[in-house]
């Protein structure tokens, strides 16, 4: 789970826009002049030739040493490293062999090592993917850039449009299970007819830009995560609001505004699109923070905010860490504790003790609603992992996860799947060096996956977020996580695959599912019994989202976005690690969570960038 170098302190990567300046449109009546085609563009998320390859499979690689403990920023900003207490002697581990991550032969690593050391955590800041270098420009390019039309982009209402004019006004059936036949995957074999769940086939997986959002004007890096889907609505947190969009063409709706920058959203929902944020109750000055002590929560159907709360301690507001959705439940979590309400009236349902020696750090939502509890101090930590009831909060069953693990990251909560960094032995600042299957019923252990750093790609940032785990899918009682990047068949070439864990065993299911020269795979979530992935493109090509069928892994290509340089330099500087990416329908629409200074270069940036099929 390498990541590539972090960047400067409080400087999130730069998303660098596309499209040609507003006041010289191309025509769409009229193709584009070929031009000799360029050298391989130096873009985000690849690998280049000096790069060493991803993990096929490589030597273990020694563990890093932890930079010392420094005192955490205020919330809403890249959090600083964690200093790592002093090593305990090994715990218990489980002795059985898994098949390496590309499904053949035995796991190197072979006898899965204990848990039960005290754990640092790497720092887990926004980073660039690394530069990359892809195989040399051929006769293809120039032909495709000769064919290519290009998009014009068309100022409306503060957004710029790129309709293609094909199906603008054709709706989704989302009831719809079925359609037509898929797109070839990797191996070249013709995809399914069907996803078996409830994403349709589009009879052209091609797509068009439908639209994008302009990146907000800011004098410091701003947090702007928050991004959500409706059947009528896109809606993306602005700084200091929340802006709802029609989904297909882009025209703003409505905009609750708050009183400072989002620290945190909720990526669950009600069943009727009721969501939770926390934020800043006022703007910060410059490089500072006003600390995230209000939570407020929004209809997005009606585009209104319900209400808005803070917890206090004394006479003072509590800095809440994250916050989740269960049920009808908005819980939130900090280091004072937890707390939780009523989505609908905000009515309080529980609130840190003043007498408590344990707290709730954060919680998972969704179908379940569980707990992270701390207990002890910081060298002699016990982590409580609790489903509770989201009414009451009421503990109906609890795994206690080994002493000296001083972080955890709810994966999934129903099947219930905890990801930690044991001991700081992934050793790639991903948070992950093993994956815990818990039963939600008993809190018994079910089984415990080792997920080697160098092998392995997914990240979580269980410092205080709880649930913010990216690329990984949890379903039907599978774990789905991409290997590490490594050497493709062609010149400078990389690639990887998604693998699947049985959540009972711990063992691999010998599934696989390949990305193909150039691309790089990622789980989004599940569809069904399916996997929803987004395939990052080579220097050359769009991105795809595919569906991977439960039981014979198959590929169905459900969109596949232009290969145009303008698009693809906007699509690539939105990697899945450190960006939202949404993919619904035939919709894929993809943001930044954070605002940044003007670079100066030029390029237009962009908040979020929508595209559709044509069918």
């Amino acid at each position: 789970m390498t990541q590539p170098p972090p960047p400067p302190p409080n400087e999130p990567p730069q998303q660098s826009g596309f499209g040609p300046p507003q006041d010289q449109p191309p025509s769409l009546d009229k193709p584009q002049a070929p031009q000799q085609p360029p050298a391989p563009p130096q873009q985000p998320g690849f690998s280049a030739p000096q790069q060493p390859g991803y993990g096929y499979p490589q030597a273990p690689q020694a563990p890093q040493t932890p930079p010392p403990p420094q005192q955490q920023p205020g919330y809403g900003a890249p959090q600083p490293p964690v200093g790592q207490p002093p090593q305990a002697p090994q715990g218990y581990g489980y002795p059985a062999q898994q098949p390496n991550p590309y499904g053949q032969g035995p796991n190197p690593y072979g006898q899965q090592p204990g848990y039960g050391y005290p754990q640092g955590t790497m720092p887990l800041q926004p980073q660039p993917a690394p530069p990359a270098g892809r195989k040399p420009i051929n006769a293809q390019l120039a032909i495709i850039v000769a064919a290519v039309v290009a998009i014009a982009l068309i100022v409306g209402g503060g957004i710029w449009y790129a309709n293609s004019g094909k199906g603008d006004d054709k709706k989704d059936d989302t009831a719809s299970s079925s359609g037509g036949t898929g797109g070839k995957d990797s191996k070249g074999d013709t995809g399914g007819t069907s996803t078996k769940g409830v994403e349709k086939v589009p009879s052209n997986p091609a797509s068009h830009v439908l639209y994008q959002v302009p990146e907000p004007k800011v004098d410091d890096s701003t947090v702007v995560s928050g991004s959500w889907l409706t059947d009528k609505a896109y809606v993306k947190a602005g700084v200091a609001e929340i802006n709802g969009y029609d989904r297909d063409k882009g025209t703003k709706l409505w905009t609750i505004k708050l009183t400072g920058p989002v620290c945190e959203a909720s990526t669950h929902t009600t069943s009727d699109n009721k969501t939770a944020v926390v934020y800043q109750p006022k703007m910060p000055a410059k490089n500072s923070s006003a600390g995230c002590s209000k939570v407020s929560a929004l209809d997005l159907n009606a585009g209104k905010m319900l209400w808005t709360k803070s917890v206090d301690s004394g006479d003072r507001p509590i800095s809440l860490d994250n916050v989740t959705v269960s049920a009808n439940t908005v819980a939130a979590g900090s280091t004072s504790g937890g707390a939780a309400w009523d989505i609908t009236s905000g009515k309080s349902l529980w609130a840190p003790k003043p007498t408590d020696t344990c707290y709730d750090a954060g919680y998972g939502g969704g179908e379940k609603l569980v707990a992270v509890r701390k207990c002890g101090t910081y060298d002699q930590r016990q982590l409580h992992i609790q489903t509770i009831d989201p009414k009451s909060g009421k503990v109906i069953s609890e795994y206690k996860m080994t002493s000296g693990i001083e972080y955890a990251s709810v994966v999934s909560t129903n099947p219930l799947v905890v990801a930690a960094d044991v001991g700081d032995s992934a050793g790639d600042g991903s948070g992950i060096s093993d994956f815990f299957s818990i039963d939600n019923k008993t809190g018994k252990l079910i089984t415990r996956i080792s997920a080697p750093g160098d092998q392995f790609a997914a990240k979580c940032d269980g410092i205080t977020k709880i649930e913010s785990c990216t690329g990984l899918a949890v379903g039907k009682d599978r774990l789905y996580v991409p290997t590490e990047e490594h050497d493709g068949t062609g010149d400078y070439s990389q690639t990887n695959e998604i693998v699947a864990f049985d959540l009972a065993t711990g063992k691999q299911t010998g599934q696989r599912a390949d990305a193909g020269d150039g691309y790089t795979i990622t789980p989004l979530r599940m569809d069904g019994a399916n996997v929803i992935a987004y395939k990052r493109p080579p220097y050359d090509k769009g991105g795809q989202v595919v569906s991977i069928d439960g039981s014979s892994f198959k590929e169905t290509k459900l969109l596949e976005n232009p290969s145009t340089e303008q698009v693809r330099d906007a699509e690539t500087s939105m990697s899945p690690e450190y960006s939202e990416l949404i993919y619904s329908q035939g919709h894929l629409y993809m943001s930044g969570v954070y605002a940044d200074k003007p670079s100066g270069s030029g390029d237009k940036e962009y908040l979020a960038i929508a595209f559709g099929t044509g069918a």
